[in-house]
């Protein structure tokens, strides 16, 4: 079985070594560069009731922040068990995950907090679901502070276009939507979209999977959970 795999880095080199150990040949081609933003330009000063994260990217901009040390005691809820350990191993001690998505970690805060309640959400520049527009019908306020962006390749890596334009590849793994999105993009700019949308696309979620089923994707297969173990396990090699 022979995998692309399209997440960012350093992610990527972890889904590939899980995938290797179930005896699969993996590609890198990271389609996404994502960089925090410098800590002067992000002002963490505040009392918050709660801190909400749904991605890790968000704890590693955390890390070099030098209001770090004050928010540690703020309790933290984190989309899912990645970001939640990612969180703990950072210092923080009263961390809840969703284990889901972004729409079950507002449920989750939903449920934690009443009316009046201040969240504050450390964010991407670019973000799928409005997170404070989710809340506020709850009558929570919520900060967002953007600490890190995400910058989207033009271009398929020379090596990941040419096994894909060959057929060589089986599958592959996209673990967010703007990831996809930028795959399908990628494949228009190379003209091979056909042949990129050949291989079975394994997707994380109903919503990553959305472009690739817009472009026609025929063959889709979306993770019961939106874990990397779930989405990992769906790929079977020979």
């Amino acid at each position: 079985m022979r995998v692309l795999v399209t997440r960012p880095e350093p992610d990527n080199v972890r889904t590939a070594a899980k995938l290797l150990a179930r005896g699969c040949e993996v590609m890198l081609a990271p389609l996404l560069r994502i960089a925090p933003l410098d800590a002067d330009r992000v002002d963490l000063h505040g009392a918050w009731d709660a801190l909400a994260l749904t991605s890790v990217n968000a704890v590693r901009a955390l890390a070099g922040h030098p209001r770090l040390a004050s928010l540690l005691a703020t309790p933290l809820y984190a989309v899912g068990s990645r970001t939640a350990d990612a969180a703990f191993a950072l210092g923080f001690d009263n961390v809840i995950s969703a284990d889901g998505d972004a729409r079950d970690l507002v449920r989750v805060v939903k449920t934690h907090f009443r009316f009046g309640a201040r969240v504050l959400y450390l964010a991407g520049e670019e973000r799928s679901t409005d997170l404070a527009g989710e809340l506020a019908t709850s009558r929570i306020e919520v900060e967002t502070k953007v600490v890190y962006r995400t910058a989207q390749l033009s271009q398929f890596p020379a090596d990941a276009r040419d096994a894909l334009a060959a057929g060589q590849l089986d599958g592959v793994l996209h673990f967010s939507r703007r990831t996809a999105e930028a795959y399908v993009d990628c494949a228009a700019a190379a003209g091979i979209s056909d042949r990129a949308l050949a291989p079975v696309q394994y997707c994380l979620s109903r919503q990553v999977a959305e472009p690739l089923a817009a472009a026609g994707a025929g063959h889709l297969i979306v993770a019961k959970m939106p874990t990397e173990d779930a989405l990992i396990g769906l790929v079977r090699a020979p």
